[in-house]
């Protein structure tokens, strides 16, 4: 008798708790709000029952009624950027959030490098890591880092909380995301919040719904779509896992738009990885509902792949990369040729990745006049004789090399036979490049630091020119190495 006692007190209590007002974690004290706009509020209690949202920067109280499930979602209107405020939620027992900030807030998304925090990972530093935390404190950038979540089926909610950017919380956060929040900080002057939703190692794959991957799941792929949790092989790399367990919980929030930086793990099947960021944003960008918002993304930096056992030439994954520029609307690639490291995976640079992931955004989305953002690009190739000579797009300072030369140790150029030979580079008519051989007396393509590892050495007003290649020839992959270096995290 005793017994059922405690177990019918203990039914009523679990009853008591479920019907509290609840509301997943990326809503908390210090969250960031994303300024002047309507941004949704969501979460559950007991069915049919009004929720009531008070919001203290204009002292508007918003009714919402649960649906029969318990769920509940409500538009709320922001001003311009200001705080701190607090929002209130009450169905009876209330929830109360302070230390809200109304700003601009950005998705942080990706693998490792993205993931890569400010205090590096074990003998992998960041460039003045130390330093810049030291003076990182800053009551107005709010930081979120989703703990790693990986699921089968999609989940409501997060582990995670805002926290104010100080030493203590910078030094475990993002570097790419903190140095781009750092910058947008400066030139804004508004609150930011930054939401870093990332995962060493995760494929393109894992980042999309079960639907739309399919078309990129075949039998030769070798990650499969799971369907139960057990099916979970690879957990941070299988089709969807991540979508579900790390983005859909946030899908909905307000934003301003998304940074990603991911790519690495998909150099083996590079082939349609263009068309894969194109699925991937077009997805997030239908389920979030607030139209073709900014997303901006690093090209993968020049590593030795060899050294992980790679076949593949990662210049084509980095090519891929250049032709979803183009695919994808509203969108801006940070080129990082010059910010690899040879024998390391994680390019200890941060601070470069995030610059000009922010440049980007700055002149894109937030209209700043009077600076470069976008690398130049390759546009056309024609043949003078001997000589191959290459246009270029947003070139508007003209090319150099390094130190302020017109010269590339990085170019080649073959004929009709197909064998690429070193070339000799010159500045032709201020506009073009002029790129020839001895060995090659009918050019039929050029290509520039087309290879795993390289530092670039052609830039234009301080970026530099992503690889790339005039043709559309075969690229014969190269002999496995004995040893395996494991790559991730």
């Amino acid at each position: 008798m005793k017994k059922t006692i405690i177990t019918l007190f203990a039914a009523v209590i679990a009853t008591a708790a479920q019907a509290k007002v609840w509301m997943p974690a990326i809503f908390d004290s210090g969250m960031v709000l994303q300024r002047e706009t309507n941004v949704k509020l969501w979460g559950t209690a007991d069915a049919s029952k009004t929720v009531k949202v008070t919001t203290s920067w204009n002292g508007k109280t918003y009714l919402v009624k649960a649906d029969k499930n318990g769920k509940w979602k409500v538009p709320v209107a922001t001003p311009e950027a200001g705080g701190p405020y607090t929002v209130t939620v009450s169905d009876g027992e209330e929830l109360c959030f302070d230390n809200v900030l109304i700003g601009e807030v950005w998705v942080c998304a990706g693998q490792s490098n993205m993931e890569m925090p400010m205090k590096g990972f074990p003998s992998q530093p960041i460039d003045n890591g130390n330093m810049d935390v030291l003076h990182s404190a800053d009551p107005e950038l709010h930081l979120f880092t989703a703990k790693r979540t990986s699921r089968v089926e999609p989940i409501d909610t997060i582990t995670g909380k805002w926290a104010e950017a100080a030493p203590a919380t910078v030094r475990n956060f993002s570097a790419t995301a903190y140095y781009f929040g750092r910058e947008l900080r400066r030139i804004l002057n508004v609150p930011v919040g930054l939401i870093v939703t990332a995962w060493g190692g995760s494929s393109c794959e894992a980042w999309m719904d079960r639907e739309n991957v399919k078309q990129f799941v075949h039998s030769g792929s070798p990650y499969q779509i799971p369907y139960k949790d057990s099916d979970i092989k690879s957990k941070n790399r299988q089709p969807t896992v991540l979508y579900n367990g790390m983005l859909h919980p946030v899908i909905g929030y307000g934003i301003r738009g998304a940074i990603w930086y991911q790519g690495e793990d998909n150099v083996p099947r590079y082939q349609d990885y263009a068309q894969q960021m194109k699925t991937m944003v077009t997805l997030w960008r239908e389920k979030w509902e607030i139209g073709e918002f900014p997303f901006f993304y690093c090209q993968i930096a020049p590593y030795d792949y060899s050294r992980i056992n790679w076949t593949v030439n990662s210049a084509l994954l980095r090519e891929q990369q250049l032709f979803a520029e183009k695919m994808i609307p509203n969108t801006g690639m940070a080129v990082l040729m010059d910010a690899g490291i040879e024998k390391g995976i994680h390019p200890p640079q941060k601070n470069i990745a995030g610059e000009r992931l922010a440049l980007l955004a700055l002149a894109k989305t937030y209209g700043v006049e009077g600076i470069a953002a976008e690398s130049a690009r390759y546009k056309a190739m024609r043949v003078e004789g001997d000589a191959a000579i290459l246009e270029f797009e947003n070139d508007k300072m003209n090319l150099y090399g390094k130190d302020n030369t017109f010269t590339s140790e990085l170019m080649e150029i073959a004929g009709e036979d197909r064998v690429f030979y070193p070339a000799k580079v010159e500045l032709h008519k201020r506009k073009f490049l002029k790129v020839t051989s001895p060995n090659v007396a009918k050019p039929a393509a050029v290509r520039y630091a087309f290879k795993d590892w390289v530092s670039g050495d052609l830039f234009c007003d301080n970026l530099p020119l992503s690889s790339f290649r005039t043709d559309n020839w075969p690229v014969a992959e190269r002999g496995a190495e004995k040893e395996k270096i494991e790559y991730d995290r």
